[in-house]
């Protein structure tokens, strides 16, 4: 049986496409996401940024036992993003614009984080690549404090996002939504399942 296909209407997309850049086509610096990640961060390819894996690939923990493993096949550097490059996020704050991130970040440890690379506020933005705790709260992420018993990860970023927007919408500002969600299963939450 065939149902019914809604369909939205987006007229403030639609006026930033017509009065704004579309984008029709895109290029992935690299097939992981550490790579990836910091060449959109400093327009950089990997060679040049220097990060050419995901950060923390060659350590692997079996219990107390931490092992070093080696990949003889590609050359691996998983460095955190380096302070002498400049991030979109700090171009974009030198010009004035108010500057903002949430979800996975995933290019360094502690004192390589979002804040560190121009990002006036964080959240959700540390060196973990996947959501420690899980895809529902409670998770266990210093820059993003859990508020509702069960609330999806996914919802909490993209409220995050919407809120800080709203805040700012008459000013310039520049907001990195960058979900998590893309490493694991999909799932949604059981309202959302409802609607559907």
């Amino acid at each position: 049986m065939l149902q019914a296909v809604k369909f939205y209407e987006t007229p403030n997309i639609d006026r930033l496409a017509r009065e704004g850049m579309v984008f029709t086509q895109g290029y992935a610096a690299s097939r992981v996401c550490s790579p990836s990640r910091a060449s959109i961060m400093t327009g950089k390819f990997t060679a040049r940024h220097g990060i050419t894996d995901w950060i923390g690939q060659h350590l692997v923990k079996l219990g107390d036992l931490i092992i070093v493993t080696i990949n003889y096949y590609r050359p691996s550097t998983c460095m955190p993003c380096r302070r002498r490059d400049i991030t979109l996020a700090e171009a974009m704050k030198e010009k004035g614009y108010k500057t903002f991130f949430a979800g996975k970040w995933h290019l360094g440890p502690e004192g390589s984080y979002p804040e560190d690379h121009g990002f006036q506020i964080n959240k959700g933005g540390w060196d973990k690549g996947s959501p420690m705790g899980g895809y529902f709260s409670p998770w266990d992420n210093p820059k993003l404090p859990n508020k509702v018993q069960g609330e999806n990860l996914t919802m909490r970023l993209g409220n995050e996002t919407a809120d800080f927007i709203k805040q700012h919408k008459d000013s310039t500002f520049f907001a990195f939504l960058s979900f998590y969600a893309v490493h694991g299963p999909i799932q949604t939450t059981n309202q959302k399942m409802a609607e559907i």
